[in-house]
């Protein structure tokens, strides 16, 4: 039998390669829309994808089973659990085979049997893997966004991310049930999950890639809970926000994310004195330098997203659908890059990029006011400190009188904010408020200063103002 698992660290998300040899096959479980590496892997290994599926409609990135179903020919494997307010609309167009509990995939001696587990959607089905050629007990499951290293799918995504008013409670508890499911499968069983740390689908995922039913039996908080009713308070208590693209995602992978055949990188574009006009005309100019480069000068309306490991995640939450999109970069491997990731979301039209030095030639620039963390300890009276942080971050202690609009939903609050005032923008550390100052100034508000530390500095000055007060002279 041969194992891959792929990982993109923007997403968290794991999806995996499980073949066999002997008869050259293999089936993809989770692809992302970046189809290349599952191609060569299966090269590499001299197998052929026979088959494509994926354990859930996905909240958190545009699902890639479709795409590469059309492009090898293999045979594409969805739910059919759930019921009919949530099916996939593409199946049948698609040559399908719907997957209910019970049923199974070959893959030469590999047998694949599906695990019903609703909760965390309610056509979530997990895969259960036995390597027939060794022994007829079952070696592990990829549970999808069902069991995580340390936690369990979050379960109010059909409300807060789907629309689907008055479903978290009831997907709480049917998420329960599932865990209670698995109490027939012995400890050896390995979990293969579809996310690591830093994933929006749940609160505390680890780190680790894989784990076992019996340690997470051990260590799991929710494994270990005996109490549905308690599971349920658990589970739904502080969830993260949902960026706002996860509507979207939800959207498109439930009627059939577009085919995208391949990364397309558009020309360099020479017309810098244009930049201007494009933004006025509804383009989304996205600026990908790193902040303190942006805040020295940039461009009038366009956005700053850093290529930082929360790139994804941050032009989800600010960057519009049905638009034209322009990059600024260093180079063109930065610029593909960029094109790869915004697609594993969906955001798809780039149509054109420009150098740094198109800074030099695209009319007068702006530069952001910025002040050091020490200042949100006496902000002036005409000022408004403006907290991008999560729910959680924010609960663990926050500047007394501040605005909380994370950054996830500042593009559907930000008018909530007074224009009249000045607004002192921080995150945690200074990096998320440099994308929610340039958002805020895109959207209007001419008086935004960033705060450079951002909390870790607000504290820090905090305490050093502490320390001096009570110092002897």
């Amino acid at each position: 039998m041969v194992l891959k698992r792929f990982y993109n660290d923007k997403l968290a998300q794991a999806s995996y390669l499980i073949g066999c040899p002997v008869a050259g096959e293999a089936v993809i479980v989770d692809p992302n829309r970046d189809i290349e590496p599952y191609i060569r892997a299966a090269e590499e290994e001299g197998v052929s994808i026979t088959a494509v599926t994926e354990t859930h409609i996905h909240a958190d990135y545009l699902s890639g089973s479709r795409e590469l179903a059309a492009v090898t020919g293999a045979q594409l494997y969805l739910s059919g659990e759930g019921d009919e307010t949530w099916k996939y609309d593409f199946a049948q167009e698609s040559g399908a085979k719907l997957l209910k509990g019970g049923d199974s995939i070959r893959v030469g001696v590999i047998r694949i049997d599906v695990l019903k587990s609703p909760g965390h959607t309610p056509e979530h089905i997990s895969f259960v893997i036995t390597d027939e050629a060794s022994s007829m007990e079952p070696m592990g499951f990829f549970s999808g966004d069902f069991v995580f290293v340390g936690d369990v799918g979050r379960p109010d995504l059909m409300e807060t991310a789907a629309g689907f008013a008055g479903t978290m409670e009831s997907s709480a508890r049917e998420l329960f049930r599932s865990i209670q499911s698995l109490a027939s499968y012995p400890p050896h069983l390995m979990v293969w999950p579809g996310h690591g740390a830093g994933s929006a689908c749940g609160k505390a995922l680890g780190a680790v890639p894989v784990t076992s039913l019996g340690y997470e039996r051990l260590t799991n908080w929710a494994l270990k809970a005996h109490s549905e009713d308690l599971f349920t308070h658990e589970v739904l208590s502080g969830q993260p926000e949902p960026p706002l693209y996860f509507a979207q995602m939800k959207k498109l992978n439930k009627e059939g994310p577009p085919l995208l055949g391949g990364f397309k990188v558009p020309q360099r574009r020479q017309d810098e004195e244009r930049i201007g006009e494009m933004i006025e005309k509804g383009a989304v100019v996205i600026d990908l330098r790193e902040p303190e480069a942006y805040m020295a000068k940039h461009v009038p309306g366009t956005l700053l997203i850093p290529q930082y490991r929360s790139f994804i995640t941050w032009a989800g939450s600010i960057v519009p659908y049905g638009r034209d999109i322009y990059l600024i970069g260093h180079s063109e491997v930065q610029i593909e890059e960029a094109i790869r990731d915004l697609a594993l979301i969906g955001l798809d039209q780039v149509v054109g990029w420009y150098g740094e030095q198109a800074l030099d030639h695209s009319g007068p620039l702006e530069t952001t006011d910025q002040v050091h963390a020490k200042d949100l300890l006496t902000p002036s009276p005409n000022s408004t400190v403006v907290d991008v942080r999560s729910h959680m971050e924010w609960e663990t202690g926050h500047v007394a009188n501040a605005v909380h609009l994370p950054l996830a939903t500042l593009a559907k609050r930000a008018m909530e904010l007074p224009k009249d005032q000045r607004l002192m923008v921080h995150c945690q550390g200074g990096v998320r408020s440099t994308v929610a100052v340039s958002l805020l100034k895109k959207m209007g508000f001419k008086n935004v200063t960033n705060v450079i530390e951002g909390y870790d500095g607000y504290i820090e000055a905090q305490n050093q103002s502490e320390l001096q007060r009570f110092s002897p002279v």
